[in-house]
């Protein structure tokens, strides 16, 4: 059986991702990976680590990167800069430059040591909050760059890309995780566990999608 590796925050998308991934691959065949980057919500470590335990999940990566914050600044590695998003903004300031296509490098690298060639991330451009590494087109330019870089065939597979955060939750219902991923992830910028804070970018899109999600779901 293939055998798949998911860049794993402990967030909704993620841990979602690792549901799906779990179903399709059986626990014994997923390995996970986590970056400590100096995030503001460095709580998500901890809470990752967790959720993998949860899963079964016995070969769980994590990476220290603490040195982010040296070679650029944004909201997410320095909290004394306050979270904003304005309509005129292109990009909110918790945009991580180079994130995504650093963490899909590095567990590439990981995963071929192991023999793994499916590497699964939440990225999703359809809620995506204006981070110019969620999109489609980007994961495809990637994973042809990785191809290339170490002679692979990796597949990036996105199962959240096309999903809004309603279709989202709708997802982790159908997967039996709904009420774990509510009230066991991290998506909050202020690192609280599930709700989270209300208040932040994060927060608010998750819980709107929420919303909706159950507002159908209340119709029938």
């Amino acid at each position: 059986m293939n055998k798949a590796i998911v860049v794993f925050s402990g967030g909704q998308d993620s841990t979602t991702c690792l549901a799906k991934a779990v179903k399709e691959y059986g626990c014994g065949n997923v390995s996970c990976i986590t970056f400590f980057y100096g995030q503001r919500h460095s709580r998500e470590v901890e809470v990752a680590q967790g959720i993998a335990k949860d899963f079964g999940i016995a070969d769980h990566k994590i990476l220290q990167m603490d040195w982010y914050n040296q070679i650029t600044a944004n909201a997410l590695l320095d909290p004394s800069q306050p979270i904003t998003k304005t309509e005129l903004d292109a990009c909110p300031n918790t945009v991580v430059d180079g994130r995504n296509m650093l963490f899909l490098l590095l567990a590439a690298i990981y995963a071929k040591s192991r023999g793994i060639r499916d590497i699964i991330t939440g990225v999703c451009e359809t809620d995506f909050s204006g981070y110019p590494d969620c999109r489609d087109i980007f994961v495809k330019s990637c994973n042809v760059t990785l191809n290339l870089a170490m002679d692979t065939t990796f597949r990036i597979i996105t199962p959240l890309m096309d999903l809004t955060k309603e279709e989202t939750w709708a997802l982790a219902d159908e997967l039996g995780v709904f009420e774990y991923v509510a009230e066991r992830t991290l998506t909050c910028y202020n690192g609280i566990v599930g709700k989270g804070c209300g208040t932040c970018p994060s927060c608010k899109l998750r819980q709107r999608g929420l919303d909706a999600y159950l507002n159908r779901r209340l119709k029938g």
